[in-house]
């Protein structure tokens, strides 16, 4: 192949963009921003999930761009052929979007994502990974450096970061974040924002990814093939299809969350409460819960409720007996 042609199929690539962050950050918040800015382009997303049961799916905004949904793993390794996959058949239907976005899990190291672009042959001829994009939650993000590993490396990989939800955080202590952000990765770019509020140039088509950076924080970043997760966090699935009383779940969970919530550090839900002609949508980070009225139900769409919870020791807690009992 000529010097011209190899320049032509590279540039032929489709970007990928990689949107990470610790449980809870604001990666769907994110999402659903670039999603709905006037772009005029169409994306193909791919949403993974760690519990068996996807919620961030429904959270997606309705747009036009299709969502494909990795549940029950993380994207990092063990649905990490999955991605692999999708990326191929995507790519045989190219002429109907111009790039890729991927929401990772709050658990996923993104070494191994990145790592997937340049050693897989397949993935590597047809597409190009742009930017690593990591939302950082402001309020927490201390805390999840000091007992996970997954969040520093979320980090320091990253070209983009979004030390999101800023007005919840003085500016003593946002100054501190920032520097402690920049003390892991000196190179990226941060921005503060508030639910993720950013023009989209900052975020997509930045083609900032750099492996030589890379190749200098870890020398076997491309020979690496296993990595490590925190076995003690876990995830538990709820499904119901009867309906939900509101004021039921609202008391379970907030005494819940305000007993356990050190060790609940994501819990998530769409629940169909009786009465109410929306889904029900509950996210909480820790004890900090927010509470909203989702899409409408269909006329002849099948009613139910899901819930997630992913943090440590979720089995001492009888989860599945307490959301039983909010039936209406």
């Amino acid at each position: 192949m000529s010097a011209s042609a190899t320049s032509s199929a590279t540039q032929d690539r489709i970007p990928v963009t990689v949107l990470t962050g610790y449980l809870g950050a604001g990666k769907t918040t994110l999402l659903n921003r670039l999603l709905t800015e006037q772009h005029g382009k169409r994306y193909a997303v791919i949403v993974n999930e760690f519990g068996q049961i996807g919620i961030d799916n429904e959270l997606v905004v309705d747009a036009e761009e299709e969502v494909f949904e990795m549940n029950n793993g993380c994207i990092c390794c063990t649905v990490r052929g999955d991605l692999i996959r999708i990326i191929g058949n995507l790519v045989k239907r190219k002429e109907r979007f111009d790039a890729i976005l991927i929401e990772t899990t709050g658990l996923a190291d993104p070494a191994p994502v990145a790592q997937t672009f340049f050693v897989d042959a397949d993935v590597k001829a047809v597409a190009k990974l742009d930017s690593i994009v990591t939302v950082v939650d402001a309020r927490n993000v201390l805390a999840r450096l000091d007992d996970s590993h997954e969040a520093a490396e979320q980090i320091a990989f990253a070209d983009v970061i979004l030390l999101n939800k800023a007005d919840l955080v003085t500016a003593d202590d946002l100054a501190a974040l920032e520097s402690r952000l920049r003390g892991i990765n000196p190179t990226a770019v941060v921005h503060r924002t508030e639910r993720c509020v950013i023009p989209l140039e900052e975020v997509l088509g930045r083609r900032a990814f750099d492996l030589d950076r890379i190749l200098a924080i870890e020398p076997n970043f491309l020979g690496e093939d296993d990595h490590e997760h925190d076995d003690a966090v876990t995830s538990i699935a709820l499904h119901e299809t009867q309906p939900i009383d509101v004021n039921k779940f609202n008391k379970w969970i907030g005494r819940l969350l305000q007993e356990k919530g050190q060790s609940i550090l994501r819990s998530k839900g769409i629940l169909d409460v009786r009465g109410s002609p929306n889904r029900f949508v509950f996210q909480a980070v820790h004890m900090l819960i927010e509470r909203d009225d989702g899409k409408a139900w269909g006329l002849d769409e099948k009613r139910n409720s899901k819930l997630v919870f992913i943090g440590r020791d979720l089995e001492t807690m009888d989860l599945k007996a307490g959301f039983a009992a909010c039936i209406a």
